[in-house]
């Protein structure tokens, strides 16, 4: 690890997602991109690996739930759970260029998430709770929301079309992981991130704890909590923005949302 006697959990959640973060990139370098499947497949395996071992060693009293890793029934009952995902993006990862895919590392404690870090390997840059990013001040214009490559959920294209019509005016920007897309949230890259179409806890814990350390807005579509640590990993719908975008976009997506 970068720090091998880091105790505080917001470092610790820094220093994992990065060190995995840079396996992966030696590993795409390795590997190269002729077969994408195997790329995927083997990122997703070693970056897992590399995550459990090092918090086997780290924190071994608490329990862990990853996308890669099986599902651990005793975590319901842990008052300390690390939520990772060891490459959000296999997609991306596997195209030579791409940037936009990450590591997530977050820690749930007795209910809530208390650290996370996400880190960009492709981009050199890993944000986290340790040392929260300061939102850029927005310079106006349409609200820039980011959206999957392939399959932007319809309810995405509505909302934007409904602040079309109200004049404020929308930007659908195609982007990769979660990670990323909550990422470019925090960086002043777009200004929300909404999505529809399910996903698991281990998608949006870490972005989501780095999002609330920074006083951004990240709710459900219908503005109820994020809660995490469920018997059900699968989360319906978020909505992460800026925070004085929060209020507005929620109105939107009540007024689009099919009753």
């Amino acid at each position: 690890m970068t720090n091998s006697n880091v105790r505080d959990d917001h470092e610790l959640a820094r220093d994992l997602a990065t060190d995995a973060g840079e396996l992966l990139l030696r590993l795409r370098d390795k590997a190269g991109f002729a077969d994408p499947r195997v790329l995927r497949d083997t990122g997703d395996r070693e970056s897992h690996e590399y995550l459990m071992a090092a918090l086997a060693r780290t924190r071994p009293g608490d329990a862990v739930l990853s996308e890669e890793g099986k599902d651990d029934p005793a975590r319901l009952a842990a008052t300390r759970v690390w939520i990772v995902d060891p490459l959000d993006g296999t997609r991306e990862f596997a195209e030579e260029g791409r940037t936009d895919w990450a590591v997530h590392v977050a820690l749930w404690e007795a209910g809530r998430l208390t650290a996370g870090a996400v880190a960009l390997p492709a981009q050199g840059r890993t944000l986290g709770t340790y040392d929260p990013p300061a939102l850029p001040a927005r310079d106006g214009g349409p609200v820039r929301i980011a959206a999957s490559r392939t399959r932007a959920p319809a309810l995405v294209e509505d909302l934007a079309r409904r602040l079309d019509e109200e004049g404020v005016g929308a930007e659908l920007v195609p982007m990769g992981s979660a990670g990323a897309k909550i990422a470019a949230v925090l960086q002043g890259t777009v200004d929300a991130y909404l999505h529809a179409g399910g996903q698991y806890e281990w998608d949006s814990a870490a972005p989501v704890a780095v999002v609330q350390a920074a006083g951004a807005h990240a709710t459900r579509i219908d503005g109820t909590p994020l809660t995490y640590n469920q018997a059900d990993p699968y989360l319906p719908d978020i909505l992460v923005s800026r925070p004085e975008l929060g209020a507005m976009l929620l109105t939107g997506v009540r007024d689009v949302a099919p009753s």
